[in-house]
């Protein structure tokens, strides 16, 4: 693990509030949109990558899903999390893990991941997430970078910015694109940042389609 990316995550989640960073959402619209066009059962396993404290678990939670995983590298932001949703905080599965170091030992039919993909800087990073979905996901993806047109950096770090084609081009021999949409994000200070999101249906040639597919 990066100690020095993970010491940064720690320090910014045990000295910023919700409202004093920029990826706070109280209704992530957009990544529930596309979860929602699954049509999944309340039994799919869902993993939020890089989660942090978004609300987004809570939703999940209102609505009954029931195998929700949220990773994210600070163990600080999943702790505001868990005070967040109280009792409703242990039907969820918590991994603090680098996304780099992350070896699931389950599969999932979700893969969430908004504004943590687009932090990953090398080659080598890229293509170790890119095993690991191919690996960890039977289902779909929800992917949400900045776009060309976004932030060139976040938290002070610097980022990646995609667009549709060289997105769907790292996963096109695993997955099929379902959709892309680029938005602004409206930060609570004001400010926009343009994101692209994408959906992808993990190609199963050789499989008898699921029901939640």
């Amino acid at each position: 693990m990066d100690i020095d990316r993970k010491t940064h995550w720690e320090t910014v989640y045990e000295t910023k509030k919700p409202e004093e960073v920029s990826w706070t959402q109280e209704v992530p619209k957009t990544s529930l949109d596309f979860i929602h066009s699954f049509r999944l059962d309340k039994s799919a396993k869902i993993i939020d990558v890089g989660g942090g404290d978004s609300k987004l678990v809570d939703h999940l939670l209102d609505e009954g899903f029931e195998n929700i995983t949220v990773l994210d590298i600070s163990a600080k932001a999943l702790e505001r999390a868990k005070e967040r949703l109280g009792n409703n905080a242990s039907k969820v599965n918590w991994i603090v893990c680098d996304i780099n170091d992350f070896k699931p030992e389950t599969t999932y039919n979700v893969w969430h991941d908004r504004a943590a993909f687009h932090f990953l800087s090398t080659s080598e990073e890229i293509d170790n997430y890119v095993r690991t979905v191919r690996n960890a996901v039977t289902g779909f993806m929800v992917v949400g970078t900045f776009s060309e047109d976004g932030p060139i950096k976040c938290s002070g770090l610097a980022i990646q910015q995609y667009n549709e084609e060289n997105l769907e081009g790292l996963l096109i021999n695993d997955f099929d694109k379902i959709r892309c949409i680029k938005e602004d994000h409206i930060t609570p200070f004001g400010t926009r940042q343009n994101f692209l999101f994408c959906c992808f249906k993990k190609q199963q040639p050789h499989l008898l389609e699921k029901k939640y597919i």
